[in-house]
């Protein structure tokens, strides 16, 4: 896991806005032949699933050969290659969460998979997170892998020097709103001047916008960007860069940041964790994890599908579902930090355990509660395009000191092009 991963979701809404998000697959779905093929491929993405449950799964199911290929560079354009050239097609398929609402779509290039047997496990799963690769007409074309409930990382070392409350207990009370939290960094930036609260205001704005039932774009394909949600997100996220907090930091020095205790605190999805304790391997015991300020939000989260062209479906979602059942996920956890969707996974002693680099703290007791209230929210295909003038322009008034003001007025009417490019009202 790397930085790119950390912030992958700015990356991907630039990306989208330049690129277009509509997955238009073309060609017809199905194929012809058998549909119990004793040959299958499963496709994924270095980190996309734990390397050792994918190798067992291999032996666990002994009836077919399993042909497994870890695909690197542009998972979704190369996916899009394959699902036009049906024969290049593989039989099931990683899709990253960031993509999954441009698939929808096309939605008849994917099984069903409450048809092959996702209908009886679903209860088992987090249902906001299906939801996420649920067609408006009911189509389930993903399942879910992991999920990036979101929490407070803070020093604990640097929040006692400048006299802040320390347990996870009471950073979780005394700093539950986002207003108490910035109020708690300017005690911290006034106490330890070269220490700031958040990395870039953009995370904050991220945050909100995922403890939200609405996003950029309504159900009836309509643009809200402009609504008191979106406002109300921006207008929270700016004021760390107003009161001083703010560090700034939309570069390559975020490692260097978390190694010198320039950063107090991160807000971030529990695969976050891991992204720390590789940049500031020297800080193990002094990081612990609170609950995010303003409720529940999540950050990422992948899911398996199968192509319309697979050669046995059945088969292949029998093979998803083991890799994904309670028990593998929690080893993804261990070996990957893939946060399970199944809550059954939450009491399992992979995560249960106390992690040494937060004190020993359990911090399944931030992340578990958290995954289960994480709001249901509707992502339009265009989301991600839409989405990307506001993080421009977020990152503008850091840069370059833009009046925040103009910079929304700006973020909105970019959006509202985008939107009106991509089929939005």
């Amino acid at each position: 896991m790397d930085l790119s991963r950390r912030r992958f979701l700015q990356a991907t809404a630039l990306t989208a806005a330049t690129a277009g998000v509509t997955a238009a697959c073309g060609g017809q779905s199905g194929s012809g032949g058998s549909k119990h093929s004793k040959n299958l491929t499963l496709w994924y993405w270095s980190g996309g699933l734990s390397d050792k449950v994918v190798a067992d799964a291999k032996k666990h199911f002994s009836g077919v050969t399993l042909k497994t290929a870890v695909v690197g560079g542009d998972f979704k354009t190369k996916l899009l290659t394959g699902l036009r050239a049906a024969q290049s097609a593989p039989d099931i398929t990683g899709i990253k969460g960031e993509d999954i609402a441009s698939f929808l779509p096309n939605a008849d290039r994917f099984i069903d998979l409450k048809t092959v047997g996702a209908d009886k496990l679903m209860p088992q799963y987090l249902s906001w997170k299906l939801k996420q690769a649920t067609t408006q007409d009911g189509k389930l074309i993903g399942f879910p892998i992991d999920i990036g409930p979101c929490a407070t990382f803070y020093r604990e070392d640097l929040f006692a020097k400048a006299g802040l409350p320390t347990s996870p207990a009471k950073v979780s009370s005394e700093l539950s709103t986002w207003e108490d939290y910035f109020k708690a960094g300017v005690e911290l930036h006034k106490a330890l001047p070269k220490t700031f609260l958040v990395n870039n205001i953009s995370s904050v704005f991220t945050m909100m916008i995922g403890q939200g039932t609405k996003r950029f774009i309504d159900e009836n394909n309509k643009f809200i960007g402009d609504q008191d949600h979106i406002r109300t997100a921006w207008t929270t996220a700016v004021k760390p860069y107003t009161l001083g907090i703010d560090a700034k930091i939309n570069d390559n020095t975020w490692n260097a940041a978390i190694s010198n205790g320039a950063l107090g605190t991160e807000i971030g999805a529990a695969w976050h964790a891991l992204d720390i304790s590789n940049a500031a391997p020297h800080t193990k015991g002094k990081w612990r994890v609170a609950n995010l300020p303003g409720g529940p939000s999540n950050l990422g989260g992948s899911f398996l599908a199968i192509p319309a062209t697979s050669g046995n479906p059945e088969e292949a979602f029998k093979i998803i579902a083991w890799i994904l059942d309670p028990e593998n996920e929690a080893r993804g956890f261990t070996d990957a930090a893939l946060f399970p969707t199944a809550p059954a996974a939450y009491k399992l002693p992979a995560l249960t355990g106390g992690d040494p680099f937060f004190g020993g703290q359990k911090t399944i007791e931030i992340f578990g509660p958290a995954a289960e209230k994480i709001p249901a929210a509707y992502e339009a295909p265009a989301d991600a395009a839409v989405s990307a003038p506001y993080f421009s322009e977020l990152t503008t008034i850091e840069a370059k000191g833009k009046d925040p003001d103009q910079a929304w007025k700006d973020a909105v009417s970019q959006a509202k092009q985008i939107a009106q490019r991509q089929g939005v009202k």
